[in-house]
């Protein structure tokens, strides 16, 4: 479980300094999909990082199970995010230097998982393991991003806007595949995005506006990735 309690997060000094969270509070239950749905500078991307150990909330707290994120050491937090957690951000940050293999394994070994070639598959880059990020189109990085998380087996997947760079073929494709593999393997998904449609594959929604919750719900019939609008 993954819990917040009154974060609050500012940026800028002086005069630009602006509060970005405004107290936020929340309660996401292992195995549960969350999207966080919210327009751009809402507060959603900030939210997303803090909950995964990346950011720093100027006050509050974020608690993994019975462990507090906020009290643990930097070297601490980098050990928590690299045993438990994945990310897939707008932003690859791919390794220029390594191929679309070698960038997945990566992730694999930190689980020791020896089937991260289905991973490649699934997600339609089977013929492109040996090509360098240069080589690849916005979206398959993408692609490649999304396996490399996948690749780590993690309990929990951030993912912040994972579609963006995509057409709509692929980007069905993709969600359709994340969302299969949590039902298989139980990881809880929190995913921000700006798209409504993409709100309706899952379990439960909250909207951010101006860096509060301001809506909370359950779809009571998730829809698949195939059956929502673009």
């Amino acid at each position: 479980m993954i819990k917040a309690e009154n974060l609050e997060k500012f940026y800028g000094v002086a005069d630009s300094r602006q509060q970005v969270l405004k107290g936020v509070d929340l309660k996401v239950d292992d195995g549960e999909y969350l999207v966080i749905l919210g327009a751009s500078g809402s507060g959603k991307s900030t939210l997303l990082n803090i909950l995964g150990g990346l950011e720093k909330a100027d006050n509050g707290k974020v608690y993994y199970n019975n462990c507090e994120l906020t009290a643990l050491s930097d070297k601490e937090l980098t050990k928590f995010r690299r045993e438990k957690v994945g990310f897939v951000f707008q932003q690859y940050y791919l390794l220029p230097d390594m191929n679309v293999e070698k960038n997945v394994r990566m992730g694999a070994d930190l689980a020791d998982n020896k089937d991260y070639l289905s991973i490649i598959e699934a997600l339609g880059l089977g013929e492109k393991l040996k090509k360098y990020p240069r080589q690849l189109s916005g979206g398959e990085q993408q692609r490649v991003a999304v396996a490399r998380a996948l690749a780590k087996k993690p309990q929990v997947l951030f993912m912040d806007e994972p579609t963006g760079a995509l057409d709509e073929a692929t980007g069905r494709q993709l969600l359709d595949y994340v969302l299969k593999l949590r039902k298989q393997s139980g990881f809880t998904l929190i995913m921000v995005t700006h798209n409504g449609n993409i709100a309706e594959t899952a379990e439960r929604v909250i909207k951010i506006g101006s860096g509060k919750i301001v809506e909370d719900y359950k779809n009571e019939n998730p829809k698949t990735a195939y059956e929502i609008g673009w």
